[in-house]
């Protein structure tokens, strides 16, 4: 990170803004979840509604054929097909209905990994009685990786996709997975533990650059990790953050969504873009 970078503040006066995603065509997609939104900003600093309602969502990615795919409170996993038709991916886990699904990645295999703590919903509207970490295999099939965490949240791939890491952003930390080649869960530690004024921010969403470095959303802005777990600096943010997306045609500039608002800050290094189809 380069001393003479500088936070941009690109939107404000929005209810709860989350899921923010760089389309390749010039322009940042994020979510607004009690604003039942999706909205699109352009470079222009112009901002439309992309889909309402848009089932209260949550993260955003892309699939290998730049799909969006959507985590949404109304406690469903969905795909928005190219005519702009939604699908939905997952919405039970044996016979029972997820919590809501909060952040969302898609592995270079195409298999879509996804979180589902209960923020989306009361108590009493539970059904599974844990939060689990999920997979969703390219052929349909949803198995559950993780029941044990108490909120997982935020999830992003190494460079190398052989580690998925995954906030808690209940215990403060972020826990590191060794994935194995057939796409299952082993191994877990904490990596790293984010500490401070909760009402500040807590462990949420999180990307990862090039060089492995890990950023994540916490008290005060972003903290960014080495591989190693090493604390290397953080971004101060006026608001709390939730999210992060990697923009630009280098993929360098860092996107924010925080609060009510919307930013973004330069950087040196580039980060992990969602795996294309190379066919």
């Amino acid at each position: 990170m380069s001393s003479n970078t500088k936070l941009e503040k690109l939107a404000d006066g929005l209810k709860f803004t989350e899921g923010p995603l760089w389309h390749p065509l010039g322009f940042l997609l994020f979510s607004d979840i009690p604003a039942n939104t999706i909205y699109k900003w352009t470079t222009d600093s112009k901002i439309s509604i992309y889909r309402r309602p848009a089932g209260n969502p949550n993260g955003n990615t892309f699939d290998r054929e730049g799909r969006l795919i959507t985590a949404e409170h109304e406690r469903r996993l969905v795909r928005t097909e190219k005519n702009g038709q939604i699908t939905v991916l997952a919405e039970r886990y044996q016979d029972k209905r997820l919590n809501s699904p909060n952040d969302v990645v898609v592995k270079s295999d195409g298999s879509i990994y996804f979180t589902d703590p209960p923020y989306g919903i009361s108590k009493e509207k539970e059904e599974l009685g844990f939060y689990g970490i999920y997979r969703l295999k390219p052929d349909g099939t949803l198995s559950l990786l993780n029941k044990e965490m108490v909120r997982p949240n935020g999830l992003a791939f190494s460079p190398d996709e052989k580690k998925l890491y995954v906030s808690d952003s209940e215990k403060g930390h972020i826990r590191v997975f060794e994935v194995n080649s057939d796409g299952t869960l082993t191994n877990t530690r904490v990596f790293a533990e984010l500490t401070g004024p909760k009402d500040k921010g807590v462990p949420d969403g999180m990307k990862v650059d090039i060089q492995g470095n890990i950023y994540c959303s916490g008290s005060e802005g972003v903290w960014v990790f080495s591989p190693t777990g090493q604390l290397l600096g953080k971004i101060l943010v006026p608001e709390v953050v939730t999210n992060l997306a990697w923009g630009n045609k280098d993929y360098k500039t860092l996107y924010i969504t925080a609060g009510q608002g919307v930013y973004r800050i330069r950087l040196l290094v580039a980060g992990v873009q969602p795996p294309k189809d190379k066919r």
